[in-house]
Order: structure tokens, then C-alpha cells, then sequence
């Protein structure tokens, strides 16, 4: 009676996420094969394998990467630091609060700020160094993007620091370990599962922007995001969009499967 009414619980889930995730995926893998006169064809995927095409995926990447190297250099020390002060919760709080503001208004307000006129700017002119073109450039881009994401890389990483038994670290020091021993050997190793959840989070997202591609960047930065909301609402060729949607997919999926957990041995 107990394992019946387990599948029972199941159910919900289950019509969720045939639903939401795999007819979705189905209805986009089935527009793939089509062109923009509606008629079949594999032409969509001999397209993508262009230089266009190939070009635009590595610039995808090369993006997803830099936002999440930087997103990373910054969160684990903020993260470390987080867990050794007194409110820590409530300073999680406060880092996290900023990620539940609309994404659109934070995108204009760092046009604002990085805008002509704008405080950046104003900081500049002061220190004179003068005003500066910093809108519509891929530092400002990389910048925003690496912002929006912050929250979510830090939130990881602070669990994994966090529940760290205090033992280990002190029994590396008992054996005359220095702090950056400790820190390579010990503390990273421990939280790696929490450095590898933060990077799918921020990694994955960063792979198909396309808001912050127009807004801070003024379409210098052309990623597959970009390349697929202009083939279903511009070209109207949603053949197109729709295949490169299929190998962004196809992307996360490796992603995923290359990141996630997998059972450690003992720390050598």
C-alpha cells in the first residue's frame, strides 16, 4: 500500500515534467526540421555547421565562460567571508535580495549608470581621467552579466562552506598545515560540489542571453541567445531558431552531465 500511494505522489510530477520539459523540447526538435516556408528539411542543421554559425557558438561559450570565471573569483571569497562574521544569514540576505528585482529594471538601470551622462562617468571625470565610452562595450556587458549572476553563485558555495566541519580544518593546522594548504588540500576539495552547482547555475543561463546582449551591450555581443530570439521574432524563421535551441540544449545536457556530483574518494 505504501510503494501505491508513493506512485500516486509521483503523478504530479510526473505530468509536470512532460508538460513543461519534454513536450517543449519535442515541439522544438520537430520545428528544427523545418524551413521558413514550411517545408522539410535538414538544411537547418547543415546551416548551423557554417562559420556563422561555428563563430557564434564559440563566442557563446567564450562569454559563459568569462561570466562565470569572474562570477567565481568574486562569490568564493564572499562566500568564505560570509561564514565567518557574526550575521551571516542576514548578510546572505542582502546579497541575495537584489536577484528578486526584475531583470529588465536592473538592465536599465546600469544604462543609467554607465550611460554618457551616467555616474560611471561622473566617477571618472572626477578622478580626472575624463568620460568614456563604457556603454554598449563588452566590459559593461561582462559586468551586468557577472552582477545579475553573483547571488547565484555565492548562494551555493556559502551552503557548501557552511556545513564544512570546523574539526577537519582544525586538525589540518594540528598537523602543521599552512592556511593555503589547508585552503587546496581541505576547504576547496570539501566544497567543490558547491563550486560545480555555482557554475551550472551562472555557466548555463550565461550560454543564451540575449536581453543584456541588446540593452548593455548594443548587439556587439552576438551569442546564440541573441541568434534564436531574432529567428522566432524578427526572421520569422523558426526552423532556424529552433536548431540552434536544440544544440544549446544538447549543450546544457554535457554541462550537466560533466558538472554534476559524482562520488569522491578520500582526500589525498
Amino acid at each position: 500500500m505504501g510503494t501505491k500511494s508513493r506512485n500516486y505522489y509521483l503523478i504530479p510530477y510526473v505530468l509536470w515534467i512532460a508538460l513543461f520539459v519534454v513536450a517543449p523540447i519535442l515541439l522544438v526538435l520537430y520545428y528544427s526540421f523545418f524551413n521558413i516556408e514550411g517545408h522539410f528539411t535538414l538544411e537547418n542543421y547543415k546551416k548551423f555547421f557554417t562559420p556563422v554559425y561555428l563563430k557564434m557558438t564559440f563566442s557563446s561559450f567564450w562569454y559563459a565562460f568569462l561570466i562565470t570565471f569572474f562570477t567565481f573569483i568574486i562569490a568564493y571569497p564572499t562566500a568564505y567571508l560570509l561564514t565567518k562574521t557574526k550575521h551571516k544569514q542576514l548578510w546572505l540576505l542582502l546579497i541575495i535580495v537584489p536577484s528578486w528585482i526584475n531583470l529588465l529594471l536592473k538592465a536599465y538601470a546600469f544604462i543609467g549608470i554607465f550611460g554618457t551622462y551616467g555616474a560611471a562617468n561622473k566617477f571618472l571625470e572626477a578622478m580626472g581621467v575624463g568620460g568614456k565610452q563604457i556603454l554598449f562595450t563588452d566590459f559593461s556587458f561582462v559586468f551586468v552579466s557577472v552582477y545579475i549572476f553573483l547571488p547565484f553563485m555565492i548562494l551555493p558555495i556559502f551552503n557548501a562552506l557552511n556545513d564544512l566541519n570546523p574539526s577537519l580544518i582544525d586538525a589540518s593546522n594540528d598537523l602543521g598545515a599552512s592556511p593555503l594548504t589547508t585552503f587546496k588540500r581541505v576547504i576547496f576539495p570539501l566544497t567543490l560540489d558547491g563550486v560545480k552547482a555555482g557554475c551550472q547555475i551562472v555557466f548555463i543561463p550565461a550560454l543564451s542571453l540575449f536581453m543584456l546582449t541588446r540593452l548593455i551591450a548594443g548587439n556587439r555581443v552576438i551569442t546564440l541567445g541573441t541568434a534564436i530570439e531574432q529567428h522566432f521574432l524578427v526572421t520569422q524563421d523558426w526552423g532556424m531558431g529552433a536548431t540552434i535551441a536544440v544544440f544549446l540544449i544538447i549543450a546544457m545536457v554535457i554541462i550537466m552531465l560533466l558538472t554534476g556530483k559524482r562520488k569522491s574518494g578520500m582526500l589525498r
